[in-house]
């Protein structure tokens, strides 16, 4: 995958869990569970990132990193 999910750094830096994540934002703990280990995160919405920065106090670029795949 060329786009990283940094939300378990995130939280690990706030020590804060996902339950609680999803309390302060209303976005359900399985949708978190996905993209705290990275996974079906393709199609998550714009208003789901909006909320995860506004909790977080963060910035997108923290949230997410963009990885250039190798160019053949």
């Amino acid at each position: 995958m060329a786009i990283k999910i940094k939300l378990s750094n995130l939280l690990g830096e706030r020590k804060m869990r996902v339950a609680e994540l999803s309390r302060k934002t209303g976005i359900n703990q399985n949708t978190l569970g996905k993209l705290y280990h990275e996974k079906g995160a393709s199609g998550t919405k714009l208003k789901t990132i909006d909320k995860l920065c506004e909790a977080l106090d963060c910035r997108i670029e923290d949230l997410f990193e963009y990885i250039p795949r190798n160019k053949k």
